[in-house]
């Protein structure tokens, strides 16, 4: 990589991105690709993941939803 320009990056967000890394010597700029390929995915959906996504939608407005909380006290974590 050369010419390879600096970016400014919060205390915060550097937090986040060592928290996606897959590895921990895994670079900043292949966390950011990664990322960025997530974002520009152009694929279209499969009918199998649209269904997937409507039967979720359907359970939420059914109120067929559990918090982050209740699962954990289900699961018996702290």
């Amino acid at each position: 990589m050369h010419n390879t320009p600096c970016l400014r990056v919060s205390e915060e967000n550097r937090r986040k991105l060592d928290a996606l890394k897959v590895h921990p010597r895994e670079s900043y700029n292949d966390v950011i690709a990664r990322l960025l390929d997530r974002v520009y995915d152009t694929e279209p959906l499969n009918p199998e993941e649209i269904d997937a996504i409507e039967e979720s939608l359907q359970d939420i407005r059914n109120g067929r939803i559990y918090s982050h909380e209740e699962v954990k006290r289900q699961l018996g974590v702290r």
